[in-house]
């Protein structure tokens, strides 16, 4: 089966919210892409529709995400496209886009971040399954 890959700019539209699916943490966000294009014919730039698509992010990129993005943050997603045709309480058909996040950043165009690498714990039976940022150990 091939798999429709996407990257995509744009802005938090919502605070990321975790939850857990078979004891697997998975971030989930919105996020809001505006296609500007500039019209030679006014010598102005013009906004087209705004897109919006849901993010799932799973494991430690889940994590990740709650702690680095706040809404209204400038990011860039790359993932799996998956389309989701369904009617609403009006009988309409609506299609929804999702994305099954594999990175996730800040777009770096709009402002500057700095990275904290995270590192793993290991346990006194040698096990090293939970991670931890670098500063706090």
């Amino acid at each position: 089966m091939n798999e429709t890959f996407v990257t995509l700019s744009g802005w938090l539209g919502n605070d990321v919210s975790v939850r857990q699916a078979a004891d697997v943490p998975v971030a989930s966000f919105r996020v809001a892409s505006t296609p500007r294009r500039f019209q030679r014919s006014t010598q102005t730039w013009e906004d087209g529709d705004t897109q919006w698509y849901s993010v799932n992010a799973w494991r430690a990129l889940a994590e990740n995400c709650e702690q680095s993005l706040r809404r209204g943050d400038p990011v860039v997603v790359h993932g799996k496209l998956s389309a989701h045709v369904w009617t609403n309480k009006a009988g309409l058909e609506v299609t929804t886009f999702e994305i099954e996040a594999a990175f996730v950043g800040h777009d770096l165009n709009r402002g500057t971040s700095r990275f904290q690498r995270r590192k793993p714990v290991v346990a006194s039976d040698g096990a090293s399954t939970e991670e931890v940022p670098a500063d706090a150990a």
